[in-house]
């Protein structure tokens, strides 16, 4: 294995290990409603939560942007459930925002430019050569068609919960979106690395 694929693989580990902790404030809004059944507590337990885990990451020494965004990321979660008066609307924005990711990712698919590949791409510094090579390219449609099938099989779960205002049921789904993505994710990796097999491009096609 390549020190890029090294790298590429850190990264998926390392991006996977901060979405678990960043589903935290989901997890306090959901446990304390599916308990309380009471929105302004719940409101007030996710955005605990959200606090403890920015101070959290500044603590660790990561990006204070990053600790920031997600604690504004809950905040416009909150207040536009607060807004509306409904639980399932706290859920809203990540719904919109896994539903563009979805589109984008099957529309760079139809492109044929996978996803997957831009992002190892973007880790590894190697650039757009992969897409000149016919061998990494397919590979990567199928690796990048895992993680997708991922996607959309959790959207229409999280969708269906949305729209039938199950609050507690759509937190729990939500709250399985990174397992669900790790998951994919290794799984689109395998598929990757088989379709791949013991093909190495040469030095014009991978830079």
């Amino acid at each position: 294995m390549t020190d890029g694929e090294d790298a590429a693989r850190a990264a998926v580990r390392n991006r996977l290990r901060a979405a678990v902790i960043d589903i935290a404030p989901i997890f306090g809004f959901t446990v304390s409603y599916a308990l309380t059944h009471r929105l302004t507590v719940a409101l007030v337990f996710a955005l605990t939560a959200a606090a403890g885990v920015c101070v959290y990451r500044v603590v660790r020494g990561e990006s204070v942007w990053r600790a920031l965004a997600v604690l504004g990321f809950v905040c416009v979660q909150g207040a536009l459930s607060a807004k509306t008066g409904q639980a399932t609307d706290f859920f809203l924005p990540n719904l919109v925002m896994h539903s563009v990711v979805a589109l984008a990712n099957a529309v760079m698919m139809l492109l044929g430019r996978p996803l997957m590949g831009v992002v190892v791409a973007l880790i590894t510094k190697e650039g757009a050569g992969w897409r000149r090579c016919t061998v990494r390219r397919r590979a990567f449609m199928k690796g990048n068609l895992v993680i997708l099938t991922g996607s959309v099989v959790m959207l229409s779960i999280q969708l269906t919960l949305y729209l039938s205002g199950q609050a507690v049921a759509l937190g729990v789904a939500d709250a399985c979106g990174p397992p669900v993505l790790a998951l994919s994710t290794w799984l689109g990796w395998r598929v990757y690395r088989r379709a791949v097999g013991d093909h190495r491009c040469t030095v014009h096609l991978v830079r």
